[in-house]
């Protein structure tokens, strides 16, 4: 009995495609278990908002952020953005990109140096001087990013600052 031969080059073509394509998916499954799934949202608060008076046409502020890191892998904080509201008007925002790392379940203060906008410091001015108050509110939003493999952060504070 005589077989007849078969040339089966592309079969052979479409086994190493189906092959490759089951390493990669295996390979893409793996990375996704490394990734740590049971990660907690730092706590972040708002230190201290210490005007520096260098400049009187463009004020400084020095503002510290305490950072608490309650997973077991270090914080490596590759981004941070800012703004800072008092009485409701715009009067600071910054981006930032040099803090230190922040230990497992460790904490670190983060230093911020900002400059006030004009625009809101004006605006700022004009409702303490229509409607003099002891006291002034303030808003701090901010994303703190810790990488591609991490969800951003976002911190929402507000509260009264006493100018007595």
């Amino acid at each position: 009995m005589h077989r007849p031969k078969v040339d089966l080059p592309d079969m052979t073509c479409a086994y190493r495609r189906l092959r490759c394509l089951l390493c990669s998916v295996l390979l893409l499954l793996a990375a996704c278990v490394s990734l740590p799934s049971d990660f907690k949202e730092p706590a972040v608060s708002l230190v201290s908002i210490t005007p520096q008076f260098t400049n009187v046409f463009a004020p400084e502020f020095d503002i510290v952020l305490h950072i608490t890191n309650p997973n077991r892998e270090v914080l490596d904080i590759a981004g941070l953005s800012y703004t800072i509201h008092l009485q409701g008007n715009k009067l600071i925002a910054g981006v930032a990109n040099d803090f230190p790392v922040v230990a497992a379940y460790g904490e670190a203060d983060i230093n911020l140096h900002a400059r006030a906008d004009l625009i809101g410091g004006i605006s700022l001015l004009g409702d303490l001087l229509n409607q003099p108050s002891d006291q002034v509110e303030f808003e701090l939003n901010a994303e703190i990013d810790l990488g591609t493999l991490y969800p951003m952060i976002r911190v929402q504070r507000s509260g009264v600052i006493s100018l007595q």
